[in-house]
């Protein structure tokens, strides 16, 4: 059967929030489908890895490369509401965290919905926006090599809903595309295609609410700042300042808008200020010294844009929830140091969770939950920034969740000592940590847990040239191992610290990272 491609108009729909399946007595119409069996792909652009049509029972769309990410698009830019199903055949997997995948709403080879299927024996519904992907729901499921998949995708509305095999369906809801075309494509993965259709589907309706949904009042009273303290670099005495202490001494304040967040947060006073619900804020915004910005509870968020430190100092950033920013969550840049960010949540960052930077120093990361980020965590820009960073970057890094995030945790360049300890890695696609370009990392008592490369040192990575890497007391399940690399000036040198054992580490981490989890 030739390829079908037809004129047929699709509506958008009203929003929904939670929906298990979709209905409608409109009768679909086909708007695409592709067999193969003509021995052609026309129609179809690709960029990335090697396509081809071939024998494989039928004609089928095959993608045979694995050392690259491969996509092959079809369809029209104005298709909003539809189905697309295709038989999924993964015939070679160059690693454990690799995928093939069924694409919906694409509007160009970095930004789009797809249904993965990962040979850690997971599927996942993801977005991906200019390259960065966020998860938006998973499952468990065996996949093999050699066995074919049929997986469904469908887009209605803001309503997103995808099957392997007809069995049980993943939903969630989404804006970030409402139109687009279609695709599929291979992660680091060989995979044959066939059988590609497209139909048109209803978007579903909003059912009436049955019961008023009570507003959580206001707190009435202000809940306490924490007196704890940094572990590590944070709390050292240098450059005129010795350790953090934020915004103590200074009034407390609560921000609950944008207008009142940004003035607080240019303001030259020493300040606590407290985030009570979703600030909405774009770009990255200046942090003046002698800060601390704090979360309300659970209610704390900054989304769309992020915070940037420029020749500022002693700051605490905790108990926040940063979301969709459109550059960096949070910049620790120009000189700026004794900064210390602790348990909050990342995701959805279009570039870095958080980059140090430019001469920075005196930083300490903890407790945080970076949750499907891509780019986590980046100390030092550039391999040609060796005048403002050698000597600098003094980093230490503990407790934090790297969950299904993809690379940088961290990327070093230049900084020395860089002290990882007591972090999880879970089913981290690229690599977990890299120091390279005469960077110097202590790596030990962390636990890594399906991730490809964990440590990147003497080989350098990507242009970046090597750099210098001691390991010791991790775990490491399904993943492979560290790349030690020359010795490194040891964090003791600095201050004192205890090591929890790496086996009590996902236990540990999961229940204490992130926002929500102190007073």
């Amino acid at each position: 059967m030739k390829l079908r491609l037809l004129a047929v108009a699709t509506s958008a729909a009203t929003l929904v929030a939670t929906v298990v399946a979709f209905s409608g007595n409109a009768q679909a119409a086909t708007l695409f489908s592709d067999n193969f069996e003509d021995g052609n792909s026309a129609g179809w652009t690709t960029s990335g890895g090697t396509w081809a049509v071939a024998a494989d029972g039928s004609q089928v769309l095959r993608q045979s490369g694995t050392s690259s990410d491969a996509r092959a698009r079809a369809g029209s830019a104005s298709w909003t509401d539809y189905t697309v199903t295709a038989k999924v055949k993964p015939t070679a997997f160059s690693g454990s965290n690799r995928f093939a995948a069924v694409l919906a709403r694409a509007q160009s080879a970095t930004s789009y919905y797809y249904v993965a299927l990962r040979s850690n024996n997971t599927v996942e519904l993801k977005r991906l926006v200019n390259g960065a992907a966020t998860t938006l729901a998973s499952t468990s499921l065996a996949v093999s090599a050699g066995t074919t998949y049929t997986v469904s995708l469908q887009v209605a509305g803001s309503t997103l809903r995808s099957t392997v095999n007809g069995g049980a369906a993943l939903t969630a809801t989404d804006t970030a595309f409402t139109a687009g075309g279609v695709g599929v494509a291979t992660f680091y993965t060989a995979a044959s295609f066939d059988d590609v259709s497209v139909e048109t589907a209803t978007a579903p309706t909003t059912p009436p609410p049955t019961t008023a949904v009570p507003t959580t009042p206001p707190p009435t009273t202000n809940p306490p700042v924490p007196t704890d303290g940094p572990i590590g670099f944070a709390s050292l005495n240098a450059l005129g300042q010795n350790g953090v202490t934020g915004g103590a001494g200074g009034r407390t304040v609560t921000a609950t808008n944008a207008t009142e967040f940004l003035d607080y947060i240019d303001s030259t006073e020493t300040l606590i200020i407290r985030v009570a619900g979703q600030i909405n804020i774009t770009s990255k915004q200046g942090v003046r010294p002698n800060k601390t910005i704090i979360g309300v509870g659970t209610s704390g968020h900054i989304n769309g844009g992020g915070l940037d430190f420029y020749r500022s100092y002693n700051v605490i950033v905790r108990n926040l929830r940063f979301t969709n920013a459109e550059d960096d969550a949070v910049n620790v840049g120009q000189e700026s140091h004794h900064i210390w960010i602790d348990h909050n949540s990342f995701s959805g960052a279009v570039d870095g969770s958080i980059d140090i930077v430019r001469g920075a120093d005196y930083v300490t990361v903890s407790w945080n939950h970076f949750d499907h980020s891509d780019k986590s965590m980046l100390i030092s820009h550039s391999d040609g920034a060796a005048s403002t960073d050698i000597g600098h970057l003094k980093v230490t890094i503990h407790h934090n969740f790297f969950d299904n995030s993809r690379q940088r945790h961290p990327r070093i360049r230049f900084g020395e000592p860089v002290h990882v300890f007591n972090n999880y890695f879970l089913n981290n696609e690229l690599y977990g940590v890299a120091s390279v370009q005469q960077a110097g990392a202590v790596v030990e008592n962390n636990y890594f847990e399906n991730v490809p490369f964990p440590c990147f040192s003497a080989s350098g990575y990507a242009d970046s040239g090597p750099g210098r890497l001691v390991h010791r007391g991790n775990t490491f399940v399904n993943s492979g191992t560290c790349e030690a690399a020359g010795s490194v000036v040891e964090p003791r040198t600095y201050y004192g610290y205890t090591l929890d054992s790496a086996a009590s580490v996902p236990s540990t981490v999961r229940a204490g990272a992130g926002y929500g989890k102190i007073s």
